[in-house]
């Protein structure tokens, strides 16, 4: 093993990487001990034989070969195995080799302890490590436990010897091939578990099989499965998360009476001869072993396939709502981000309210495609049924990634005991429960944010008080239509308290969200992105979507903005009202906004930061709702908002009511009249009230406004000519 083996594997990922769109994620990096190492790693693709010696060499700088399934060295790819380090597990000279070189450092080594790689994921049965393969079932090889504790065993009869019998140290030395013995007994032997988990995993056609085709008359099915499988991971995008484990020292496997017997034997021992403590050796490597693979397993980077394989085939029912199994899975991940033993895919650690909304991300949909593909799911009416035999009738080892991927997606999760505890747990709860779990996990959520903001952002004798800026969830009568009522900017829930109340009164549950950054203080508010406000949204549709059957979602000025932007992401609306929507906007806070944020752009390039004008004087028409204070970066999100909104209205094809204030000073009307010609749909109303202000909620004749709506809800329920 040389330099220019690394270099050349170097250039070959770099070669892969160019076409490649796979982002490779390191963590655990500082637990890579120093002295002498064998990293131990599950094997899913042949990929890891190539990029993890790469990439461990490139953190640790110290030569890694790898012992490779002889099945690999075939033909022309011996040559280039060979140079980048990699032993055929036939090799004769294996073990003295790999002892050889972990004594005196020349290298450290990678092993994988299934022997082979596990292209179906399954490696429990019963609670015990059981690795399937083509030709069945096995334990998993004890391989690098014994090399591990037959390397320590040399070096401590060498510590050993070098006292006692200098003479048989000498012989050992030889044997070893090792010229000095300081480096030997300065070092030690660590295990380390090293996790490798990808997301997504999909079989497809690829760019890489026509190639193959072009080169080979008769690809072999096996080929052909892993270029589906490997290629289409590396071409369309993976993650792939390389997790480093705690350092196992293997000394404390050499502790035995029976062992340390035979390490000071006087006996000449070659490196083949049956020794008294053989049997020993061979529990403590079984245990060793156990303990290195139980390590390996629990790292595994939990991601959205893993919870949707697993909560399909958990799930007893043969019914499958796509709307609950989003609310299981995200239920699920909640409960998961609350644990301190798994490890979660970036995308699973962040936000999951996109499964219950517009899965804007394509994960709920991607996955459901691809089980409706394989079989485990087929179209009923309304709903999916399961096809439970799809999780449980055999294929082929070779053929796993192709035709079961959603059963490979179980089966890695299998060793997560907490994992699974909670996946089943979630997994047979009746729908009921899982959206009133789903909804308490909302709700409460959205009060501590408030909470927390405010205690942040609370500004004494400006800030109104709490009750302004809660949120508000108004009980109906009958869950047959929720409301989903967005406040204004600058505003807080208590803006539509009226309107909620109203409503309620009527029979319909009303959920009326606290947008991010109101109702605590203008710096608050100066902090947030209309993004945060949607997510504001998002979560009150959410919640009233696990109360009611259908959902009307409306709003009061950017309330309105933001209600128009949830109808054009979130298929299946009932309906969707826009109060005092924003187009254009005529105070002279607006109009002074852009000419504030050059003059600050200004100030940076100048490095006069505190000139500054971070905040306009606002006079509002309800100071005990409205901040006082007006912060520039927020107009500005008003119009990104409204800029992103406006080349989709057309794709609103549900019933809409739009209203406005003929004598509005805030938002000028044809605004709102361009906002409804261009709403896709025909079911559509456009309501002019003669009022002279922006808050038509509030004051005089609100309840005209309050009736408009309420016949709105009523028109939702009993379709007729609106």
């Amino acid at each position: 093993m040389n330099r220019f083996a690394y270099r050349t594997t170097g250039l070959a990922i770099k070669a892969i990487s160019n076409l490649s769109k796979a982002r490779i994620h390191l963590h655990g990096e500082e637990n890579i001990p120093g002295g002498s190492v064998i990293f131990v790693i599950n094997h899913f693709t042949r990929l890891e034989t190539v990029l993890l010696p790469y990439l461990i060499h490139r953190l640790t700088r110290v030569p890694v070969w790898i012992l490779a399934d002889a099945e690999f060295f075939n033909g022309r790819f011996d040559r280039f195995l060979e140079q980048m380090g990699a032993v055929s597990t036939k090799n004769p000279d294996r073990d003295r080799l790999i002892v050889k070189t972990l004594l005196d450092g020349a290298a450290n080594w990678i092993i994988f302890p299934e022997g082979g790689m596990v292209k179906n994921m399954k490696v429990m049965e019963r609670g015990r490590f059981m690795i399937s393969w083509a030709a069945g079932k096995r334990p998993p090889h004890t391989g690098a436990a014994t090399l591990g504790i037959r390397t320590e065993f040399y070096r401590e009869r060498m510590r050993c010897l070098s006292a006692r019998d200098p003479l048989e140290c000498d012989r050992l030395m030889r044997l070893f091939k090792i010229d000095a013995i300081e480096p030997v007994l300065e070092r030690s032997t660590h295990i380390l578990p090293v996790n490798v988990t990808y997301y997504p995993v999909r079989a497809r056609e690829n760019i890489l099989i026509d190639i193959a085709r072009r080169l080979v008359d008769d690809l072999p099915e096996r080929l052909l499965e892993e270029l589906m499988t490997e290629g289409s991971m590396l071409l369309s995008g993976v993650d792939i998360d390389v997790r480093f484990g705690r350092p196992i020292p293997v000394s404390e496997s050499l502790k035995r009476v029976a062992i340390a017997q035979d390490i000071c034997s006087p006996s000449r021992l070659g490196f083949d001869d049956p020794i008294a403590s053989r049997n020993v050796m061979r529990r403590e490597a079984l245990a060793l072993m156990n303990r290195y693979m139980s390590a390996i397993y629990s790292m595994t980077t939990v991601n959205h396939d893993h919870l949707f394989a697993s909560v399909l085939k958990h799930a007893p029912f043969g019914r499958i709502d796509r709307a609950d199994l989003c609310r299981r899975v995200f239920l699920l991940a909640a409960r998961l981000r609350e644990t301190q033993t798994l490890h979660l895919n970036r995308q699973l650690a962040a936000d999951q309210l996109h499964l219950l909304t517009d899965d804007r991300l394509g994960i709920a949909a991607d996955f459901i495609a691809l089980a409706l593909e394989k079989g485990n799911l087929r179209q009923g009416e309304g709903c999916f049924i399961k096809d439970r035999r799809s999780f449980s009738s055999p294929y082929r080892f070779h053929r796993a990634r192709i035709d079961n991927p959603v059963d490979v997606m179980a089966n890695a999760a299998v060793p997560l005991v907490e994992f699974q505890r909670r996946a089943r747990r979630i997994a047979w709860m009746p729908s009921f429960w899982v959206r009133r779990r789903v909804r308490d996990h909302l709700v409460k959520e959205a009060l501590e944010e408030f909470e927390a903001d405010y205690r942040s952002f609370h500004v004494p004798e400006e800030s109104k008080p709490k009750e302004v800026g809660r949120p508000i969830l108004v009980p109906g009568r009958s869950d047959a239509l929720g409301v989903v009522l967005c406040h204004g900017y600058m505003a807080a829930p208590l803006e539509v308290k009226g309107l909620a109340d109203y409503l309620g009164r009527l029979g319909y549950w009303v959920y009326a969200p606290r947008l991010r950054g109101h109702g605590t203080s203008p710096e608050d508010l100066a902090t947030r992105s209309y993004q945060d406000w949607v997510r504001s949204v998002d979560r009150g549709y959410a919640i009233i979507h696990t109360i009611c059957r259908r959902v009307a979602a409306g709003g009061f000025s950017t309330g309105a903005g933001l209600s128009l932007d949830l109808a054009a992401r979130v298929k299946g609306l009932a309906g969707v009202f826009a109060i005092s929507a924003p187009m254009r906007l005529r105070d002279f806070n607006a109009r002074f906004a852009p000419a504030v944020g050059a003059w600050n752009r200004l100030m940076d390039m100048a490095g006069r930061s505190s000139a500054k004008m971070e905040f306009v004087e606002n006079r509002p028409e309800n100071p005990d709702i409205n901040y006082l204070r007006n912060p520039v970066s927020g107009v500005r999100e008003i119009e990104h908002l409204m800029d992103d909104l406006e080349p989709r209205l057309n794709g609103i094809e549900i019933p809409s009511l739009v209203v406005q204030s003929s004598d509005d000073p805030v938002v000028d009307p044809r605004g709102s009249e361009k906002i409804f010609k261009r709403l896709g749909g025909r079911d559509k109303k456009y309501v002019v009230f003669s009022l002279n202000r922006h808050g038509i909620l509030l004051g005089e004749r609100a309840d005209m406004v309050y009736q408009a709506v309420g016949e709105f809800l009523q028109h939702l329920q009993r379709p007729s000519k609106f």
